[in-house]
């Protein structure tokens, strides 16, 4: 057997071969150390970046609904303002509806009162002049209607439109479609074509001569 040791070199005592191993654990120890030091700052450094994103999407969604609110709040507001000048024009357009509901009966009392008058004693000249008084205190309210956004409704000859009328007979005459407005019994009145009065009518009624039943409807 042939002895490969070098007979230069001295043999190595246990005592050697131990403080060799301990070097080598010394050498060892602080790379694995760092090595683990190292993987726990990465593992933090994740942990926080998860973290930051997590805040960042509650950041996110709490802008994203502080949005829709200021959105939503913007529009109410808006809408307040839209309804606010409506309401605000409305109350200009019909502060004198009670008033002007109030003058229509001294209208028709002037109407009613110039139907009244016989056409004979239109030709007394004293009786004459009393009536012209009246017609023109007729028209000077008319034009004090008008001015106020006040429209008299006289419907002769025209469809009956219930949302402005109001049907107090039904006849058949002869040439006139069922529907058409045969009588203004009583005029209607508007403000800013807001309904004040409707006027009261009498209506055409189809007959089976006219080979046309068509049923007028009455309901406003």
């Amino acid at each position: 057997m042939t002895d490969n040791t070098n007979p230069y070199l001295e043999p190595e005592s246990p005592l050697d071969t131990a403080e060799a191993m301990e070097g080598l654990a010394e050498v060892s120890g602080p790379a694995a150390f760092k090595a683990k030091q190292k993987a726990d700052q990465v593992e933090e450094a994740n942990q926080a970046l998860i973290d930051l994103t997590a805040k960042l999407t509650a950041m996110e969604e709490a802008l994203a609904q502080s949005n829709d609110q200021l959105l939503r709040t913007v529009a109410e507001m808006d809408n307040l303002r839209k309804r606010s000048i409506r309401e605000r024009e409305d109350a200009g357009k019909y502060a004198i509806t009670g008033f002007s509901k109030d003058l229509l009966d001294v209208a028709d009392t002037f109407q009613r009162a110039l139907q009244s008058i016989p056409a004979d004693l239109r030709e007394d000249a004293r009786i004459n002049s009393l009536i012209q008084g009246i017609e023109a205190t007729e028209r000077s309210l008319l034009t004090c209607f008008e001015k106020n956004g006040i429209k008299k409704i006289e419907p002769l000859d025209e469809p009956f439109n219930p949302n402005f009328h109001e049907v107090m007979f039904e006849a058949p005459v002869p040439g006139k479609a069922a529907g058409i407005i045969i009588q203004v019994i009583e005029p209607g009145y508007v403000i800013n074509d807001r309904l004040l009065r409707p006027a009261r009518v009498g209506v055409a009624k189809a007959t089976p001569a006219d080979g046309n039943l068509h049923v007028v409807d009455t309901q406003a």
